[in-house]
């Protein structure tokens, strides 16, 4: 005997009443089996025990409302801050994307917008501006982080309209994402006048300060003011610190800092208590050089270039029987605002050159081998204020001017005009000009404290493979017409 334990409802009788009893086959089924062979199966709810019940009921009483105390311990603890940070800016970046969803691959028509963009050779791509941060401040630097190519440290100056904000600000801007924030903010009570991001550590930024302090942020610590700072004493800086470079390798790396009284401070980054070394940058008559720029050449630890403000460019070195400065080059009528190397890898080497911009409303062009200007681009009519290499193409230089102007020069293609230029909507004062590590695109500063992002078409940016041997011919040309 066997029995089968079911749960039938009416509907499987009459069902089964419903079929012909053929032969009687269907009376000699089990129960709740239908005639076809297909059991019913219902779905049962696991048994649940009284002690179970009880528990369930215990655990709905336990649930209780914290204390308003306990709450604002919560939202102080670090943790809880940390947390809040990190997913704030996770969303925030979620929301500001803007995919498009109706993307046809199949060959759609191309918008005429975009086909138009593609002819340009300047493009605005975006801009980034804080309002509460960054409005009415002038942007005195612009660095982009080694390990991390999208972010982008700029440093302000102070804001006249708002006495009582911190007087330095250093904002990290992400370009990757569309978010309008930016990343991280800090700030001290000396404007900045220079930063970078400390090369082999990715999480400390390094500011110069007017007061002629360096200030150190870390952006692990849950604190916008600097974590270390370098005294205000006789030993280091006491006059503002325009230029800094962090210079060397992972293992054996220094901060450079050279203050407007022609000091030069080596700090290690492990003790910012006092400088490693010092040395004075004074021309003859042991006068002091007032530096407002510096470059090193690429992969250099000794040598390097500055601008200062009696327009005179001098090339220098740190250690050596010379230490100090080695050259003089005098072409300027106006200080010197910026200056940049050549630090393109090719098969030739192009090191030994360098630009200067001026207030004098030029652009000159130097060999560290020859001490007047190979060359001098006087298309601007206003102040220039900034100049910088190209990361990837030899011949290819940004400058900038205080009438909104951007001009991109190609030395290959033609020296009497730009190959690229556009005017910044509004006229502002562009004061820093900054390629991105791909060479891809151009942002620039102005005195307002907005950064402007435009894209630089690819066969401007671009190298062809002649490039290195055409800018050879190109130096040598101006040389000899210099000579002539």
């Amino acid at each position: 005997d066997y029995y089968v334990l079911t749960y039938d409802d009416g509907q499987g009788e009459d069902e089964e009443g419903s079929l012909p009893h053929i032969g009687g086959f269907g009376s000699k089924l089990p129960p709740g089996i239908l005639p076809h062979g297909l059991p019913q199966v219902k779905e049962v709810q696991p048994a649940v025990t009284a002690v179970e019940q009880q528990q369930n009921k215990q655990e709905v009483k336990e649930v209780r409302e914290l204390s308003e105390e306990e709450k604002q311990m919560i939202i102080l603890s670090e943790e809880f801050q940390r947390f809040i940070d990190r997913a704030g800016r996770v969303v925030e970046r979620a929301l500001a994307e803007a995919v498009d969803i109706y993307t046809d691959y199949a060959g759609g028509a191309a918008e005429d917008g975009s086909d138009e963009k593609s002819h340009q050779r300047l493009s605005l791509n975006r801009w980034f501006l804080d309002e509460r941060w960054s409005k009415n401040r002038c942007i005195t630097s612009l660095d982009w982080c080694p390990q991390y190519p999208e972010l982008l440290l700029s440093s302000y100056s102070n804001n006249e309209d708002s006495p009582n904000d911190p007087d330095g600000v250093c904002l990290v801007w992400n370009t990757k994402f569309k978010k309008t924030t930016p990343e991280y903010i800090f700030h001290c009570q000396s404007a900045v006048m220079s930063s970078t991001f400390a090369r082999f550590h990715p999480n400390l930024i390094l500011g110069g300060t007017y007061s002629g302090q360096i200030v150190l942020w870390d952006n692990r610590v849950q604190k916008r003011t600097p974590i270390q700072r370098t005294p205000l004493s006789a030993a280091a800086h006491t006059h503002p610190v325009y230029c800094m470079s962090v210079v060397g390798t992972q293992n054996a790396h220094n901060l450079i800092s050279i203050s407007t009284d022609g000091r030069l401070c080596s700090w290690s980054l492990d003790m910012l208590s006092q400088p490693q070394e010092t040395l004075e940058l004074q021309r003859q008559q042991n006068r002091a050089v007032a530096v407002t720029s510096l470059a090193f050449p690429h992969s250099d630890i000794n040598n390097f270039m500055v601008g200062s403000e009696g327009g005179v460019a001098y090339s220098a070195c740190r250690h050596g029987n010379k230490a100090g400065i080695v050259d003089t080059y005098e072409g300027h009528q106006g200080p010197i605002t910026g200056i940049s190397a050549n630090c393109v890898q090719g098969g030739i080497d192009f090191s030994h050159l360098f630009l200067t911009s001026s207030i004098d409303w030029t652009v000159k062009l130097w060999s560290l081998k020859d001490t007047k200007p190979l060359y001098s681009f006087e298309d601007n009519q206003d102040y220039v204020l900034d100049v910088a290499w190209s990361p990837t193409h030899p011949a290819l230089f940004a400058a900038v001017d205080g009438g909104g102007r951007l001009d991109l020069w190609n030395l290959n293609q033609d020296t009497e005009v730009p190959a690229a230029s556009i005017i910044v909507e509004g006229n502002p004062a562009l004061n820093r000009v900054s390629w991105t590590p791909s060479g891809l695109h151009v942002t620039v500063g102005d005195n307002q404290g907005k950064i402007w992002v435009y894209d630089v078409a690819e066969h401007l940016a671009h190298p062809r493979h002649d490039e290195w041997n055409k800018f050879m011919y190109t130096t040598q040309e101006l040389r000899n017409n210099q000579a002539d």
